[in-house]
């Protein structure tokens, strides 16, 4: 049976790990990490899939490569539950953006991008008044008169995903070998820990751990708040328009929530700044009083890996796989991505 390697168990490499021993290889997966993925920028994400507010500034295959992930997720979430018996929250029922009355331009200009974006989507954006928006968030509607409602957006737990994944893929035979340091990786053959192995064919989904095979990757640094707020109610991700960052909060079972907007040209991996903590803590009591009673429960820093374009790459040939660069689109691309490089592995791994 072909023997084959996975490095990186961040969303990408579990995901494959999964999906490649499914279908009868033998995997082993690598990771400088443990089974709880403390090391990967998959832990460290709100987990949102937004297609329309990624795409206000991103390209247009974002957005289209995003919706796809709207169908695809509740279908393998349903899979590793049947697997599992792991429960994996996630919500489908849309976004809600909204601004203060002094931003209100910064919305506006957003349902601007949005129509020269994706025009062709633009009538599923619902401007939405203080009725309808009691409708969707009623503990928003008296700090807010208005916003926009963005139906095809939703969000999962990652934590619930990642440990799901974990359980999955060991409990299909996969050799799972945490804390090692995986270097020089080659079609067939890489190290660990300094001793040479080789496989039938390797997929290298280090992230920004790959920077010696792409030295046009960079890392792009992302911080998130985690809070537990009893005294808050939101059902779906809202995000808040501001001329200098754009807050959002993603939901989490048992009043918790992922707090973040920060986005740095920097592959620091030093703890979240005072800075951050400040203009978070202060957005988010802008958004909800409720905030101000919430706890936080961790403070997280990560760097995304991304590519010149912030595009995704899957490259293939024989006996070794490539893929990485999802950027701040972790969750929302994973899905094209896995299934891309799925098709790949199989027609250009391999000798013909």
């Amino acid at each position: 049976m072909r023997q084959v390697a996975v490095v990186g168990a961040g969303i990408l490499g579990r995901l494959l790990a999964w999906k490649l021993s499914a279908q009868g290889y033998v995997v082993t997966l690598f990771d400088k990490g443990s089974r709880d993925g403390e090391t990967t920028a998959a832990r460290v994400a709100a987990s949102m899939l937004a297609p329309y507010t990624e795409v206000a500034s991103a390209e247009r295959q974002v957005f289209d490569w995003g919706l796809m992930a709207l169908r695809w997720w509740p279908e393998q979430i349903a899979a590793l539950e049947a697997q599992t018996g792991r429960a994996v929250s996630y919500g489908l029922d849309g976004s809600v953006v909204v601004a203060h009355e002094l931003d209100k331009s910064t919305l506006q200009h957003f349902q601007q991008q949005l129509r020269a974006v994706v025009p062709d989507y633009i009538e599923r954006v619902e401007r939405i008044d203080a009725e309808r928006l009691t409708e969707l968030e009623p503990e928003l509607a008296p700090r807010f008169r208005d916003g926009l409602f963005l139906p095809d957006e939703g969000y999962l737990d990652n934590g619930a995903l990642l440990a799901a994944l974990a359980d999955a893929i060991e409990q299909q035979g996969v050799c799972w070998q945490p804390h090692s340091e995986v270097t020089d990786i080659a079609p067939h053959s890489l190290r660990v820990n300094g001793q040479a192995q080789t496989f039938d064919c390797v997929v290298d989904t280090r992230g920004v751990g790959a920077r010696d095979a792409l030295p046009e990757l960079r890392g792009v640094r992302g911080e998130v708040l985690w809070l537990r707020a009893p005294e808050v109610s939101l059902s779906r991700p809202v995000r808040l328009m501001h001329p200098r960052y754009k807050l959002y909060v993603a939901p989490r079972p048992d009043h918790r929530y992922v707090i973040g907007a920060t986005e740095i040209e920097s592959e620091s991996m030093a703890p979240v700044t005072v800075r951050s903590h400040l203009e978070l803590l202060s957005a988010l009591y802008s958004l909800h009083s409720g905030f101000a009673e919430a706890t936080v429960e961790h403070a997280w820093s990560h760097c995304r890996p991304a590519m010149p374009n912030n595009l995704p790459i899957v490259r293939g040939q024989h006996g070794l796989l490539t893929v990485n660069g999802l950027y701040r689109h972790g969750y929302l691309l994973s899905p094209y991505v896995v299934e891309t490089a799925l098709q790949a592995f199989e027609r250009d791994c391999w000798e013909s």
